[in-house]
């Protein structure tokens, strides 16, 4: 049997992305994307824990980052997980996991001195379609019989 790996998050961005220009018009950019969860605890005290994710964005997807997403940018991301394993200077074995995006959707309104950013919907959805296409249908919905 097949596994699935697959990553869904909502959360905000703790910095600009950083974008790397590689050989051969390759792009990618590396995102931290922080999501917090709010509970109370058993003394009735509100709790918060934060998780922070490294994302990875490639090619189209990474150069409408670079063009819309600033600090603060709140993103729903579609992703897998994945892992990087090296030797440090010292001889250790070291591991690393990263989201690899998918797919994003930017939420919420314009981040402040977000260049050329449309207002109110984030970034152009068509011009993120062509570049990142999303696994959710576009077409129009069918209808069912089911009663709800």
């Amino acid at each position: 049997m097949a596994g699935v790996n697959k990553v869904i998050l909502v959360g905000n961005l703790g910095a600009d992305p950083e974008v790397k220009h590689l050989e051969g018009d390759k792009v990618v950019a590396n995102l931290r994307l922080a999501t917090t969860e709010a509970y109370k605890d058993k003394m009735g005290n509100r709790v918060e824990n934060t998780e922070w994710h490294d994302l990875e964005l490639w090619d189209g997807q990474a150069r409408i980052a670079e063009q819309y997403l600033k600090k603060g940018s709140q993103l729903f991301v579609e992703g897998k997980i994945k892992s990087d394993t090296w030797q440090d200077e010292q001889g250790n074995n070291r591991k690393r996991m990263k989201i690899r995006v998918l797919s994003f959707t930017m939420l919420g309104g314009r981040p402040d001195n977000a260049g050329g950013a449309p207002q109110g919907g984030g970034y152009n959805q068509q011009t993120a379609k062509a570049a990142a296409p999303s696994a959710v249908s576009e077409g129009p919905e069918e209808e069912d019989d089911l009663p709800f």
